[in-house]
């Protein structure tokens, strides 16, 4: 199997969504750093390469795409061994998408939104009601865990991949996560993903930039 070209920033929360994605596949990657704390993105290559000029952005055989859970889908769809990752049955796939969407209109903005102002606009503060938005979030994802060992059913899947990468950031810079003690089971289960310690890694070195810019 030859390998897939990732272009990837690891503090980018999105980016690991793709690598993590990549990882529990199996399918190998070759990775190209874009730093967007640098602007790279931003460079007359890359722009050649995604002139929407995001992260992460993938290259397979000449085929090229971005948006981080549609190349998880990809990823998964195109390489993986079975369907463990990605249901084809049309009930559980539907789980899956359900939660990929999930993250994609709900947790993820709910992150950016208090992440980005700090990272980028001189904010020093969380604000209340951006916190209680957040915490609100969690308690559904929470849930979602009750009655279920993984986001999405009994086995881990893309769904699972695509929370964490999400989630760890917001951890790093220090999310009181005491109150959701399926989610807090969960991370821990986490740990034996592929791929994890490269996420916390990546996790870590955003959670250090929005921590450093927040008021002690």
């Amino acid at each position: 199997m030859s390998p897939v070209k990732l272009y990837h920033f690891p503090a980018s929360g999105p980016s690991r969504v793709a690598f993590l994605a990549a990882k529990l596949v199996g399918v190998p990657v070759e990775i190209v750093i874009i730093d967007l704390f640098k602007k790279e993105q931003m460079s007359e290559s890359f722009l050649k390469i995604n002139p929407q000029h995001c992260i992460p952005t993938l290259e397979d055989d000449g085929f090229v795409m971005w948006e981080s859970r549609a190349i998880a889908c990809y990823l998964a769809d195109k390489f993986a061994k079975d369907d463990v990752v990605y249901p084809k049955d049309v009930q559980r796939r539907a789980v899956v998408n359900q939660r990929l969407y999930f993250d994609s209109s709900f947790l993820y903005p709910k992150i950016r939104a208090i992440c980005y102002p700090i990272l980028f606009q001189g904010v020093t503060e969380i604000a209340k009601p951006l916190k209680d938005d957040l915490n609100t979030t969690l308690g559904f994802l929470d849930k979602f865990l009750e009655d279920s060992k993984w986001v999405a059913g009994e086995h881990a899947t893309i769904a699972d991949t695509t929370i964490l990468a999400s989630l760890s950031g917001i951890i790093e810079v220090g999310w009181d996560m005491s109150a959701f003690p399926n989610i807090e089971r969960w991370l821990q289960d986490c740990t034996s993903l592929p791929g994890y310690n490269e996420n916390l890694e990546g996790a870590k070195i955003f959670g250090g930039a929005v921590k450093k810019n927040l008021k002690e």
